[in-house]
């Protein structure tokens, strides 16, 4: 297949997301003076804009593919809740995938950016488990969308507030291995080691470490990818993964099949992008790694796909789903020659 042929494929797949969303909201302006009240900027607001995030931009990036997304998830029953599920709204979003509870809020991060520059973030939110009850229904909404529509995979993004828990993994993944769909987790530290039976497991350098509690020596590359795979092995015997993916920011990316018996490991550089912002990098990877893997193309293609797209979005401030023209234009150049 070509290029264009995998954008088509890519395009008819249906992604269901279970995780953490949130509202990201931004507040920018312009620096031109440092307060008098205390050692920090005075940024005079000139815009306002409210995104959504965490899981949700999960979402933003497999719908900016041309994929459908179905974010499954918990929101506050607040006046965020509603912003949150009127944004969906108005990017014609599936939203029989949400629960509301009384019990929980809606998570809110705000930004203040100024002169083009990340000056502050404020956080709004529950980190606590889901309830039993928050579980049940959860569960049950999950189950509907899967007896209803066709799903190709199914992305975990965990940003540990408490919506992913050791239930909601256990039955999802059974539901999902039974019906032979993708499996693929972008994990936190909460629920590491909770991930059973994945096809596809993307911690970045620091969760690897934290949830191994392992060292891992990047003195040489021959250390860093010893170290890397003796990570991937412990994982693989642990934790029954297939594919483990590790992001290492401008190192690249190091990938360990075990899906044929025998693992085989590939270190990717970065690709070479002027960095703006890293926010949101993690989100973009897993979303088009999730699709090229779902469209059918072989592990070091998906990689090279997720790679690019990583670094695209980090050109810009603040989090932005991948473009998919630019990555399309920029595969076709590095690929269909």
């Amino acid at each position: 297949m070509n290029t264009a042929e995998i954008f088509e494929k890519i395009s008819r797949e249906r992604i269901m997301i279970v995780g953490d969303v949130m509202i990201d909201s931004y507040m920018w302006g312009d620096v031109t003076r440092i307060s008098p009240e205390a050692p920090v900027p005075v940024v005079s607001i000139t815009k306002r804009e409210k995104r959504l995030g965490g899981a949700a931009n999960v979402a933003l990036n497999i719908s900016s593919m041309g994929a459908t997304p179905i974010i499954c998830s918990v929101l506050g029953n607040d006046d965020r809740g509603k912003d949150f599920q009127q944004i969906m709204y108005d990017n014609n979003m599936d939203r029989r995938g949400i629960v509301t509870s009384d019990n929980r809020m809606t998570t809110v991060k705000s930004r203040v950016i100024g002169n083009n520059m990340h000056i502050a973030r404020v956080d709004e939110e529950n980190t606590h488990n889901l309830s039993s009850i928050e579980e049940d229904m959860l569960i049950d909404r999950i189950n509907r969308v899967l007896k209803t529509m066709p799903i190709d995979a199914i992305i975990f993004q965990d940003y540990d507030k408490g919506c992913i828990t050791p239930r909601i993994i256990e039955e999802v993944t059974e539901t999902a291995k039974r019906k032979k769909i993708l499996t693929t987790v972008d994990p936190k530290h909460r629920n590491f080691s909770s991930f059973k039976n994945i096809g596809l497991f993307k911690p970045n350098l620091k969760e690897l470490r934290e949830g191994l509690n392992i060292e891992i020596d990047e003195s040489s590359e021959e250390s860093l990818i010893r170290d890397l795979q003796n990570a991937s092995l412990e994982l693989h015997k642990r934790q029954d993964i297939d594919i483990v993916l590790i992001t290492l920011s401008s190192k690249g990316m190091y990938s360990c099949d075990f899906r044929d018996g025998k693992p085989k490991s590939l270190l990717t550089s970065a690709c070479a992008h002027s960095v703006s912002d890293v926010s949101g990098a993690g989100d973009t990877v897993i979303s088009v790694i999730t699709l090229a893997l779902g469209a059918g193309l072989d592990l070091q293609t998906a990689v090279y796909y997720a790679n690019a797209a990583g670094g695209i979005v980090c050109e810009k401030v603040g989090v932005v789903p991948i473009d998919k023209d630019r990555l399309e234009s920029d595969l076709k150049v590095l690929l269909d020659k």
